[in-house]
């Protein structure tokens, strides 16, 4: 069984509510009946007409051009017999006179009556007669329709809906917080670029910086604690897996040429590799400096104690493609 939200206040604005189109529409029930009625009315007094024009030439209702009066028993019995047949109730007909002779067995449900004169015509004289109808309130009733019709749009008008079920917030699911990406570097040796893993900025790297690039991000996550100085050579094992990098890009068809020297040019080839992280890392400053070689500050001893080796590198920070 359906339960509703119906608040206090409602009840009021129901009761109210349901009398308005109660009223409403037992008006129109009463506009109905009363139509109904007067067609009726109107259908019965039309076939009446006919009966009593069919039968004066057997009435003798007078002569005014011979000024002989109208034969009153005659007329009445004929009256009588007429208002037998008019006696049902659902009729509510009945007629009162003709030619000034009046019925005497009119019921008293006719005192208030309406009265309709009717004229006719026959080839010797006019005809008078009346008819009475009885008030259309007699036919007035209330209509159970109009109650069940108010009832029901009582609830349609009023927006009343079934109540919903109430559900506790504990018993929600918890709705997680929509996580932003975090840019992490991707290395793609396919098409020798790199990017962000956000959006689609890459930027391609020339062979020699790209693949040194990628050893260097091995050997730092290797060695959180190395110390890469400007003016030395760079590590054995660093060389070692720069030419492995380039000798993947030699599997991928990248390149035929034998395998450049890293330690020729340093500062150009980290100049390139940071210009690339610039580029591809635009708006996330923070992110970029943890793949970003550090450069080198002041100038003659103290430049050359510089370390370009990133610290804090962990291998779940890069994405190598093709490797």
């Amino acid at each position: 069984m359906k339960a509703y939200n119906v608040k206090p206040e409602d009840w009021f604005k129901g009761a109210v509510l349901f009398l308005i189109l109660l009223v409403i529409f037992q008006l129109g029930a009463f506009l109905g009946q009363a139509a109904a009625r007067l067609y009726a009315e109107h259908e019965t007094i039309d076939r009446l007409q006919s009966r009593i024009s069919l039968d004066l030439q057997f009435l003798d209702v007078g002569n005014s051009t011979l000024n002989t009066p109208p034969n009153q028993y005659t007329l009445k019995d004929y009256l009588a017999r007429l208002n037998a047949t008019l006696s049902n109730p659902d009729t509510g007909i009945a007629l009162v006179s003709i030619q000034s002779v009046s019925a005497d067995n009119t019921s008293a449900n006719f005192d208030n009556a309406r009265l309709t004169p009717i004229t006719l015509q026959n080839s010797e004289q006019t005809v008078q007669i009346q008819i009475a109808s009885l008030p259309l309130y007699r036919y007035l009733a209330f209509s159970p329709l109009a109650f069940f019709a108010a009832a029901l749009l009582v609830p349609v008008l009023m927006n009343i809906k079934p109540a919903r079920k109430i559900i506790q917030p504990e018993s929600l699911p918890q709705q997680l917080p929509e996580i932003a990406p975090e840019p992490k570097l991707v290395i793609n040796l396919n098409d020798k670029t790199i990017g962000n893993g956000v959006n689609a900025v890459t930027v391609q790297l020339q062979n020699k910086p790209l693949c040194f690039y990628t050893a260097l991000l091995h050997y730092c996550i290797d060695n959180p604690d190395a110390m890469l100085l400007h003016h030395k050579d760079i590590p054995p094992e660093l060389t070692a897996q720069a030419n492995k990098a380039f000798g993947r890009l030699m599997d991928l068809g990248h390149t035929k040429r034998k395998r450049p020297d890293f330690n020729a040019n340093l500062d150009k080839t980290l100049s390139e590799i940071r210009a690339a992280l610039d580029e591809v890392f635009a708006g996330y400053s923070e992110e970029k400096s943890k793949y970003y070689p550090p450069r080198a500050q002041g100038e003659g001893s103290r430049s050359k104690q510089h370390s370009y080796a990133m610290s804090g590198l962990v291998s779940s920070d890069i994405v190598i493609i093709g490797d």
